[in-house]
């Protein structure tokens, strides 16, 4: 694994545009592997920016996100679908025919799951996928386990996931209780993965990611065994790494 410092969360942001930037400058017709959260919205803006300046060119390009509530619609705001158009897509001139968040108003999970896992593979996986890190080690919505999971899924949320998630809700009653996600097999699959954290409460979790023992109850530590893994993280994220 890389690790590259970040002074603060605007930093890591425009490092890690930067690579992506240049994942897509390169090749044209790349396929990106995209997160939601508050993570990424920074590494979006600079995006945003990028294009609006001239200096990127969306329209051959392809996304497939990690993740989606089951139970809510695309349209629904507290949707991934509808996060994604609001923080990059409506705003840059990719092809939204070509942007991919799972189904999550399906509930049949083995069809959906099989379907996302399909249109993956079909793709030839993300030549970048771009992740966060929650506070308990996971990696999309692939919580701490006793395996590591394979294809996309169905997960049942833990209650630290779902108390960090309550901030994008009015109520913390109104987080839903399972995800669909990308497993870690198929995140494995992508040719670099690109991590990104800031803030202190993402210490722990960037230290074991990247020092801790190899073991499903730190989902992301897995990610020691990409060949090609950059971590972008700040000061207070890397507090225990030093």
């Amino acid at each position: 694994m890389r690790i590259v410092h970040a002074a603060d969360y605007e930093d890591m942001s425009r490092k890690a545009a930067n690579l992506i930037a240049a994942q897509v400058v390169m090749d044209p017709c790349c396929v990106l592997g995209l997160a939601t959260g508050s993570t990424p919205i920074g590494t979006y803006q600079n995006l945003i920016k990028a294009y609006e300046a001239g200096d990127l060119d969306f329209s051959q390009v392809s996304t497939y996100n990690l993740d989606e509530y089951c139970g809510l619609s695309h349209d629904d705001p507290q949707s991934y679908h509808y996060f994604m158009k609001e923080n990059l897509f409506d705003h840059i001139n990719i092809d939204q025919a070509n942007t991919h968040v799972p189904d999550g108003s399906n509930p049949d999970a083995e069809a959906t799951c099989a379907e996302y896992d399909r249109i993956v593979e079909e793709a030839g996986y993300p030549d970048l996928q771009l992740l966060g890190i929650g506070n308990n080690g996971h990696i999309g919505f692939n919580e701490p386990d006793t395996c590591f999971s394979k294809g996309t899924h169905c997960v049942d949320l833990t209650e630290s996931t779902i108390e960090a998630n309550s901030r994008l809700f009015d109520n913390i009653e109104d987080v839903p209780r399972q995800a669909y996600t990308m497993g870690i097999h198929t995140i494995m699959n992508a040719y670099m993965v690109l991590v990104i954290a800031n803030g202190e409460k993402k210490a722990q979790a960037v230290h074991d990611m990247c020092f801790g023992p190899i073991q499903p109850s730190c989902p992301a530590s897995i990610l020691q065994l990409h060949p090609n893994c950059v971590v972008i993280a700040d000061d207070a994220a890397l507090s225990l790494c030093k």
